[in-house]
């Protein structure tokens, strides 16, 4: 226990000292940096994914979580492209936000800093620990890792592999720390003031609750996904059934997966058509209101049960979904106010008044029109890769990259001038 607290001292201290010198580094030395790693991670392929497989080995194939935890030759091809996309992107350190000059001719500057020491609190996605750490890098900002014991043999060979390619450049290790996996340790994160500067947690509705009640240092939610899409009278009937499907389908683990679809009253009769591809290509159990099951009881190739509230605000991470029948735009809105995370939410209509309204209407961090919930994502967007999706107000909102891990400071040039 003494043991590893002084471990965990050891590591936060290091990550302060290291983001002091972090922030005199210029961007070309990142940008090696990165790119080393994304070669690196390819030629380590092996070693990571025999890690990885032991991670594996201590989860059951049917938790939802599998799918997040597993690596594949594929998907560290796909972490070494983002690895390289970051790294090619301008950082926006040091940009000048603002510039003014007073009447007493002080200069005014208003420039983009590192926020400093990052700490990511995450469950079972070692893609995670890439990402975060070629995020913190560009932007000059020192990361602590908190993942899960889930995934604690893949993100410590990756970490070591991060340490290696720092040394190689001549960087501070300290720059990346993983801290103990085991939850006991949480709160020592949560409330180093001296430390850390922001913590940003990434899982379960569980985690996230934990993270902002027991926080000393500021947090940034990234709330969990309960995600709706409403299907309007006006809707594009072929349009609908295949944006449904793939927002559901796509990747079920994920948190902008469709969790809740909400059918217009009028549409009943074509909700089998929109379902079918759903239900025989992929099997979802579908919760059903008692409209939308006496539409689909006999026409629904896989599982249908009846609804009860517990399907409604629920983020499935499975082939599960529930359906809801509403009267019109109205009470869809309703619907969402009441369930919704504020993730992401979605309108499949032809009506540009329907359309303007829901997207006016709905409070989330990504509101789409006539088309899938499966874009919210940093990638997706242009960001590179993301830190993480918030769903609060202040400072970030939706998907995080660069600009939303760094804070500003005023600059002032005098020239002796005192206030009176």
């Amino acid at each position: 226990m003494a043991e590893q607290l002084h471990y965990l001292q050891q590591g936060l201290a290091a990550a302060r000292q290291a983001s002091r010198a972090l922030a005199r580094c210029d961007d070309a030395r990142i940008r090696a940096v990165l790119e080393t790693l994304a070669d690196r991670t390819i030629g380590a392929e092996a070693e990571i994914l025999q890690a990885n497989l032991r991670d594996l080995s201590r989860m059951p194939v049917s938790d939802p979580k599998y799918d997040r935890l597993l690596l594949n030759p594929g998907r560290l091809a796909a972490i070494a492209d983002d690895l390289r996309h970051v790294a090619a992107i301008a950082s926006p350190v040091g940009e000048v936000l603002e510039q003014r000059r007073l009447e007493n001719d002080l200069e005014l500057s208003k420039i983009r800093v590192p926020m400093g020491v990052i700490a990511v609190i995450f469950e079972s996605r070692p893609n995670v620990t890439f990402d975060v750490f070629a995020l913190c890098l560009k932007t000059l900002n020192a990361c602590v890792l908190k993942g899960s014991s889930d995934a604690h043999d893949t993100n410590r060979v990756v970490v070591k592999i991060m340490h290696e390619v720092l040394a190689e450049h001549g960087l501070d290790r300290g720059a990346v720390f993983l801290a103990p996996p085991e939850r006991e340790w949480l709160p020592h994160i949560l409330q180093a003031t001296d430390s850390i500067d922001l913590a940003i947690p990434r899982g379960s509705k569980g985690l996230i609750d934990f993270v902002r009640d027991n926080a000393r240092i500021p947090v940034i939610e990234t709330g969990a996904g309960i995600v709706h899409t409403y299907v309007d009278a006006s809707a594009d009937l072929e349009k609908a059934s295949s944006i449904i499907t793939n927002a559901k389908t796509r990747r079920v683990s994920v948190c902008n997966a469709l969790d809740t679809l909400l059918l217009h009253r009028e549409l009943l009769t074509d909700l089998p058509a929109l379902m079918k591809a759903i239900g025989e290509d992929f099997a979802v159990e579908v919760f059903a209101d008692e409209e939308s099951w006496d539409a689909l009881d006999g026409n629904y190739p896989a599982s249908l049960q009846h609804a009860s509230e517990e399907h409604f605000g629920t983020e499935f991470l499975s082939m599960k979904m529930s359906v809801k029948t509403v009267s019109g735009l109205e009470e869809a809105l309703e619907h969402i106010h009441r369930y919704s995370s504020k993730h992401s939410e979605a309108i499949i209509a032809e009506n540009p008044e329907t359309i303007e309204h829901f997207l006016n209407g709905v409070d989330a961090a990504a509101v789409y029109a006539n088309t899938s919930t499966a874009f919210t994502d940093g990638g997706q967007f242009g960001m590179g890769a993301e830190i993480g999706i918030s769903t609060q107000k202040l400072h970030a909102r939706g998907p995080m990259a660069l600009p939303e891990l760094t804070s500003y400071k005023w600059v002032i040039h005098g020239s002796g001038q005192i206030r009176t």
